[in-house]
């Protein structure tokens, strides 16, 4: 899933669009100010992104943003918030499409690489590149949801041990810990590479030796 779904139309400069903008449905206006906001955030320049420039990009005000937000930082959180639902979303579907804990742990792993692949701007929020400068809430944020998510790599570990499929005495957290630091690595990677090292790079052989025994 991408940012992008949330909304019916892309943002673009066509005046036929802006006339569509006119009569955009309630809530369209705030996923099109997300959605540009995340496409800033896909092509950094090196500064900040501020709501002057996010404005510009929409050709509106920043009084016109501020009708459906009350800050940045908000905005900030929404997009967390969609980060935060879709993958809780992927670990809940990867637990219900595979009984087999070593499946499901292998299943996620490479969801939460691909979510990447297809969200470039929420990976800058992922790794916290976007969030330098911002209000300090947000990366503790994002900090919960990498517990969360850890959590769920735990819990697929875990059905692996009481199934047999992993040795008694195997280090369940740990193991957990060190997926999760795997898959912020590559999250991290794709973004320092400008998008060219792709998390999927490579990743089926790695998620492997991870599961090993």
């Amino acid at each position: 899933m991408t940012l992008t779904t949330l909304a019916n139309e892309h943002i673009s400069d066509d005046a036929g669009v802006s006339r569509k903008r006119a009569y955009s449905k309630p809530g369209e206006r705030r996923v099109q100010i997300l959605q540009a906001l995340g496409e800033m955030l896909e092509h950094p320049k090196g500064e900040r992104i501020t709501t002057a420039a996010l404005a510009a990009r929409l050709e509106v005000s920043e009084a016109a943003l501020y009708r459906h937000f009350a800050s940045k930082a908000q905005m900030f959180e929404s997009l967390i918030e969609f980060i935060e639902g879709t993958l809780i979303g992927l670990t809940e579907q990867c637990a219900a499409d595979h009984d087999d804990g070593v499946e499901q742990t292998r299943a996620l792993v490479l969801a939460l690489l691909g979510f990447a692949e297809q969200n470039r701007g929420m990976t800058r929020v992922l790794v916290g590149d976007a969030l330098v400068g911002e209000n300090d809430r947000l990366q503790v944020r994002m900090n919960e949801l990498f517990d969360r998510i850890e959590a769920a790599v735990a819990r697929g570990l875990r059905t692996a041990l009481f199934q047999g499929r992993l040795p008694s005495g195997f280090d369940v957290d740990a193991r957990a810990n060190l997926i999760l630091s795997f898959v912020g690595g590559k999250w991290h990677r794709y973004a320092k590479s400008g998008w060219l090292r792709t998390p999927a790079e490579g990743a089926e052989a790695q998620v492997a030796a991870l599961l090993a025994v």
